[in-house]
């Protein structure tokens, strides 16, 4: 098929792209929290949930220290957040369920828009799906749940496995972490659990998708993924809401131990709309030669604060960060990757791609920490950013690099570039507009890691990217 006709079957998806995730779904609740954050909704929550009290602690310790806390004071500013304007818990009237015959019509009808059920059936070894601040579904199919893997929310995972939710529960990122780590131990529900025996390989990816359908809500859900030694699997997340005129908050953790000689491949493409705050904390712990792979594309919210991290602290572990962040209308995605260096012989990458426009901020904010001791250690950083107009558009990188052995070898590179008009020219003369042109070159220049997304979830990049690009006036 010709660059034209490709163009041409884009356009006509676009309309019906941009109105995929933004629809609100009337639904009923079993619960929705006041407004206001405070111990009694703790304690609510906790109650309601029929949680052990070792629980209840972590989140009245976790409330204190938020109380403690100061805002971040780098970056983008948060003092448009009001705590206390915020719904922490709303519970849809629904079960969790099994079987996607069992969901409510009215929520069921919401991931048919989205695509899960059908994506499950195709090219997953199961999912999981959040619709506020529960699941409403949870499945795995029946060679790997009897192979041992465990995989489901976190709510049932406490309720069926508390022993290992305890053993690994707040480990990886400690409630006294940041402001919004603690602020998630103390609210979180949700979220999802997998845990992969030693030596199971699975060969298709699992997947959960969190969907938020209220404005002034809050969505916490927590993932806590194990994956025992000589293990390998391939988890991915992706996230919607609708558009409202009033903001919300999404502060997740997402906790991963990758045991020595595993693998784990964690793969994230988040559109949220463009009200909602995306504040969270992911951290994977690495043991010896083990892999742990981030791949992230994040297109919507207001602002975005990421920067997963990888601890290696097995001799001969690995860890690559690929991420793109995509800057626009005044949203601001400040983004990146942490990768601390203990062991041994240990290696990382990290490639960040970063596009802003209509007056969009794109930051590169990255930490590397080579420790005494890490012997012939190796990290390699680059950040490339596309700028592609002149309406206040910014990209910048703050890269914080601390190499304490003698024996490391690090490195690391920076571009900043536009699209210029003879590019632009180049492909009108083949045949393309102006637009399909600008799509082209921005495609090309996020290809790198793009191509390292799921083919499914690649096409829905593309079309995502696409749509915004349509939105984009002449190039100058």
């Amino acid at each position: 098929m010709s660059h034209k006709k490709v163009f041409n079957e884009l356009a006509k998806l676009r309309k019906q792209e941009d109105n995929k995730y933004n629809f609100i779904t009337k639904s009923e609740t079993a619960f929705k929290a006041k407004k206001g954050y405070d111990k009694e909704l703790i304690h609510k929550m906790s109650d309601m949930k029929k949680e052990p009290e070792w629980m209840r602690e972590i989140r009245l310790k976790a409330f204190k220290v938020f109380q403690e806390k100061p805002l971040p004071d780098l970056g983008p500013n948060l003092s448009g957040i009001d705590f206390n304007e915020i719904s922490y818990f709303i519970k849809p009237k629904a079960k969790n369920a099994r079987n996607w015959k069992d969901v409510p019509k009215e929520i069921k009808e919401t991931f048919d828009k989205l695509g899960i059920p059908e994506a499950e059936q195709k090219y997953l070894a199961g999912s999981v799906a959040q619709y506020e601040s529960d699941a409403v579904y949870h499945n795995i199919k029946k060679q790997w749940e009897d192979k041992g893997v465990l995989f489901m929310d976190m709510d049932t995972a406490m309720q069926k496995h508390p022993e290992i939710v305890k053993e690994y529960f707040m480990k990886a990122v400690p409630v006294t972490d940041n402001k919004f780590s603690a602020l998630h131990a103390s609210v979180w529900s949700g979220g999802s659990f997998l845990y992969v025996p030693k030596g199971v390989e699975i060969d298709l990816p699992l997947q959960t998708y969190f969907r938020m359908n209220s404005e002034k809500e809050g969505q916490f859900e927590h993932t806590i993924i194990v994956a025992e030694k000589g293990s390998k699997v391939h988890y991915i997340e992706g996230c919607t809401a609708p558009k409202f005129s009033d903001y919300s908050l999404h502060s997740a953790v997402v906790e991963i131990y990758v045991k020595d000689n595993a693998k784990v491949r964690y793969t994230t493409v988040q559109n949220w709309s463009k009200n909602v705050y995306n504040l969270n904390t992911k951290r994977a712990l690495v043991g010896k030669n083990a892999k742990m792979e981030w791949v992230g594309g994040s297109l919507g919210s207001y602002i975005t604060m990421l920067y997963p991290c990888s601890v290696l602290t097995g001799e001969g572990a690995s860890a690559n960060h690929l991420n793109i962040a995509f800057g626009a209308d005044k949203t601001w995605k400040d983004s990146g990757a942490k990768v601390i260096h203990i062991g041994k012989n240990t290696t990382s990458k990290i490639l960040a791609k970063s596009i802003s426009m209509r007056g969009g901020k794109g930051v590169y904010r990255g930490l590397v920490r080579i420790n005494k001791g890490a012997k012939n250690a190796k990290s390699h950083v680059s950040c490339d950013a596309l700028i592609l107009d002149k309406q206040g558009s910014v990209s910048d990188t703050y890269p914080h690099n601390e190499i304490n052995e003698s024996t490391a070898t690090f490195t690391h590179e920076a571009t900043v570039n536009k699209i210029n008009e003879e590019q632009i020219f180049y492909l009108r003369s083949r045949g393309l507009k102006e637009e399909e042109a600008m799509s082209l070159i921005v495609l090309g220049f996020l290809n790198e890691i793009a191509k390292e997304i799921p083919l499914e979830f690649a096409v829905e990049f593309s079309r995502l990217i696409n749509l915004e690009m349509s939105k984009l006036p002449t190039v100058g």
